[in-house]
């Protein structure tokens, strides 16, 4: 496929796998990047001598296509990948429990954690079997459970809103970013059955070990060069349209800017702004995929409160909350994470009333941060982290392969089969790269059609 060009536009996980996989197949490839740096929404920012992330952005074992990617990229010696799955539950009052397997096989592995779990009562407990094994046997491609939310099915099958929001929730919000009462059943279907139910080893929890901007953007770029990848930072791409040829031009900075000719292009954007650079008509009426944030309240303390690497929270405006003391370059007490999701009434709170409220929350959950000093405290968000997985979203989601022959599209809010996670993302840029891909090697072979245009191939 030697000369054959293809156009990457975004340099988050889906445009950098994207590029990754087309030049693997041979295609000659140029990526246009507005930022200085790729790694998209996955991101870290310094602030007085030391690194935060904008995110805690984790993974599971079962996340095979993004596990590929670190290991493509020359980063898997830089996360964490637990042995088994163990989450500890902690509660205001001391109250403590845990999600955790066995090596028993599903559903069994997670039986035993789950009969001890003491934010259930022992009736919420027994009850766990009526949503459970028929969970397993629903399929999450069945377009009918999209138009279901997940906080409706549960409460049909015999879930308090307690035992939601102590357990279900616990799992749906992080990898979902919504709660059940708001999220498509489908996707919880595909975040339960593929997460926890389908293989006892899927849901053990990865992390990164390092800030996400070495973790990701720096290994990728040197991927990318090793792999003869164009880069162009800090370039911003204004639309890109088809030419007369069946090739593709990708114009920068206006009207007036450079142009550049491809034989394809993919564009891995956020969801509006990729509507508004390719044709009309490209893809559907993605708008109506709405948004749903992330906040991150990142703490450093005068001293250790906690041994845990992690811990969900339960009864406490706490989620997630992560130990990121190494990888922030913290040399003395302790640096820990406060992670948010579905965070609509938390992102436009004031960084100093954030800090003080989780400051405070936190001394509920580890009471040895009551005498501990915050040294400093930052704020990240994202006002639109995700797309937000309603019920009828799915509809909304494009394939890969757009209605013009040659463009493609990558993002983790694309019709991937899995929610708006790094392992989407990656899937999302490998089928793009298949698109753009089949259609080079399709036009290769057919040659030019009566009209001068090209065929369309067809991509795996």
């Amino acid at each position: 496929m030697s000369g054959l060009r293809v156009a990457v536009i975004g340099g988050g996980l889906a445009g950098v796998s994207a590029a990754l996989a087309a030049a693997d197949s041979g295609a000659e490839v140029v990526l246009f990047e507005r930022r200085s740096r790729l790694g998209g929404l996955t991101w870290s920012f310094a602030r007085k001598g030391l690194w935060f992330d904008n995110g805690q952005h984790v993974f599971l074992r079962c996340c095979t296509a993004y596990r590929s990617f670190l290991q493509r990229i020359g980063a898997s010696d830089q996360v964490v990948i637990q042995p088994r799955l163990d989450v500890p539950v902690l509660a205001p009052g001391g109250v403590e429990s845990s999600i955790s397997r066995s090596d028993l096989p599903t559903p069994l592995h997670l039986a035993a954690s789950l009969a001890r779990y003491r934010h259930l009562t022992l009736w919420e407990r027994a009850s766990l079997a009526r949503a459970v094994l028929p969970l397993m046997r629903l399929d999450a491609d069945d377009p009918a459970l999209d138009q279901v939310s997940f906080g409706e099915w549960l409460a049909g099958h015999g879930q308090s809103a307690h035992a939601v929001a102590n357990l279900w929730d616990l799992i749906a919000l992080p990898t979902l970013n919504v709660t059940s009462a708001e999220a498509s059943l489908a996707m919880a279907v595909k975040v339960f059955r593929t997460g926890l139910l389908d293989d006892n080893d899927g849901g053990d929890m990865g992390w990164s070990a390092v800030p996400l901007r070495q973790l990701h953007a720096e290994n990728a770029t040197r991927a990318l060069d090793r792999a003869g990848v164009e880069l162009r930072f800090l370039t911003r791409v204004d639309h890109v349209a088809p030419t007369d040829d069946g090739g593709w031009t990708v114009t920068t900075e206006g009207d007036g800017g450079p142009s550049f000719p491809v034989d394809a292009a993919i564009v891995a954007t956020p969801p509006r702004t990729a509507a508004q650079l390719m044709p009309e008509g490209a893809i559907g009426p993605v708008a109506g995929l709405g948004e749903s944030p992330i906040v991150n309240i990142h703490l450093v303390l005068d001293r250790k409160v906690t041994d845990l690497p992690l811990a969900a929270c339960v009864a406490s405006p706490v989620q997630f909350v992560f130990d990121r003391t190494a990888s922030s370059g913290v040399d003395s007490g302790q640096c820990l994470a406060i992670s948010l999701s579905g965070a609509d009434r938390f992102i436009g709170q004031r960084p100093e009333e954030l800090v003080r409220t989780f400051h405070q929350a936190l001394g509920d959950i580890f009471p040895a941060a009551r005498n501990a000093v915050l040294v400093d405290g930052a704020v990240s968000r994202e006002h639109a982290a995700t797309f937000r997985p309603a019920p009828g979203t799915g509809a909304l989601r494009p394939p890969a392969r757009t209605s013009f022959p040659g463009l493609a599209v990558a993002g983790a809010w694309c019709d991937t089969g899995w929610p708006a996670t790094m392992e989407g993302a990656v899937r999302s840029g490998n089928s793009a790269a298949s698109v753009a891909v089949g259609h080079l090697s399709s036009s290769r072979s057919r040659g030019p059609t009566g009209d001068g245009s090209l065929l369309e191939g067809a991509a795996p």
